[in-house]
């Protein structure tokens, strides 16, 4: 679907998008807080006495100011219900791009995306004067939100390994065993708060795209 037609349809970023979009803010935050209130319980990555040695913070709990839920039994309660809003959300926003033709104008198609991705990073790093065409989102937006939605999958699939290692063990044996869920967890945090880092500063040089995304953007 091109800009123009969905101009046409109406707003540039449709309703139910832009409320998954803003729901996914606060869901994420405490979903992160919470996270973190549980792993301090046992601040270590690896089984106990063969900790990860990639893994500089062994024994160093999350600060205060980023945990939420109070605590471990509260954590837990708090992280698996806001799981589940999280995953609904998700699942709402994925039928609606799929079963609405967004996801042709949304999602990163390789063939599509990769040259203007590249241009597009080469713009950011001051090669190229110019930036290259874009259409709805450029290459490298679509890569950031295709990646995060991957991301996103990964965190559900290796936190469902955390919470049923027996019951699931085919899934946490995909991570590597219990020990190597909760470090795909974990690094899938980070990541996804890179991520987020990464977004706001592209909010930053591009103001329009977040004023689209309260809006919805110009009428057809």
């Amino acid at each position: 679907m091109t800009d123009q037609a969905a101009r046409k349809r109406g707003r540039l970023q449709p309703l139910l998008i832009r409320f998954a979009h803003w729901a996914n803010v606060p869901l994420l935050i405490f979903m992160a807080g919470s996270g973190l209130q549980i792993f301090k319980a046992y601040p270590a990555l690896g089984p106990r006495g063969e900790l990860y040695e990639w893994y500089p913070f062994q024994e160093v709990p999350p600060p205060a100011w980023v945990r939420f839920g109070g605590w471990l039994g509260s954590a837990r309660h708090w992280h698996f219900a806001l799981a589940w809003l999280l995953v609904g959300n998700a699942v709402i926003y994925l039928l609606y791009v799929c079963t609405r033709g967004e996801w042709r104008r949304r999602a990163f198609l390789p063939q599509r995306d990769t040259w203007n991705a590249l241009r597009m990073i080469g713009y950011y790093l001051r090669l190229r004067a110019e930036p290259p065409a874009v259409d709805f989102y450029n290459g490298l937006q679509r890569l950031a939100y295709s990646s995060a939605i991957g991301l996103g999958l990964v965190e559900v699939l290796s936190g469902l390994a955390i919470y049923k290692p027996v019951q699931l063990h085919w899934l946490a044996a995909l991570f590597g065993g219990y020990d190597g869920a909760r470090a795909v967890h974990l690094m899938g945090l980070v990541l996804l708060v890179l991520f987020t880092a990464a977004h706001l500063v592209m909010v930053a040089l591009h103001p329009r795209a977040i004023l689209d995304m309260l809006t919805g953007g110009r009428r057809g």
